[in-house]
């Protein structure tokens, strides 16, 4: 489940997009310079091409990302939480028996 979260994060920030629509318009700026030495088909296949491998190579990048995730870090950090959590109700309960202990004793 952290896994997905985290992989839902990145893909919602839009880097990706972002990454393949700087390549989609790098690559058309570059055919409209050179126009003079492709053909309109030329332009066309390298744009579409170009913009296909861009979004292979993102997609290489997220799973990556993903390969390279470590848990440990995150399974650390619910242990601390839960084992934060229980300490701090240990503490309350005893200091309600505490309180509950000096009022008993001023009886």
């Amino acid at each position: 489940m952290v896994v997905e979260k985290f992989s839902q994060n990145v893909i919602n920030t839009g880097i990706f997009r972002l990454y393949i629509a700087t390549g989609f318009f790098a690559t058309l700026i570059f055919f409209v310079v050179n126009a003079d030495l492709f053909t309109p088909l030329e332009m066309l296949f390298g744009i579409v091409g170009v913009t296909i491998v861009l979004k292979g190579v993102s997609n290489m990048m997220l799973s990556l990302i993903i390969l390279l995730f470590s848990l440990d870090n995150k399974k650390e950090e619910l242990d601390f939480k839960y084992n934060s959590e229980k300490i701090d109700a240990m503490l309350a309960e005893m200091s309600i028996n505490d309180a509950n202990a000096s009022a008993d004793k001023k009886e």
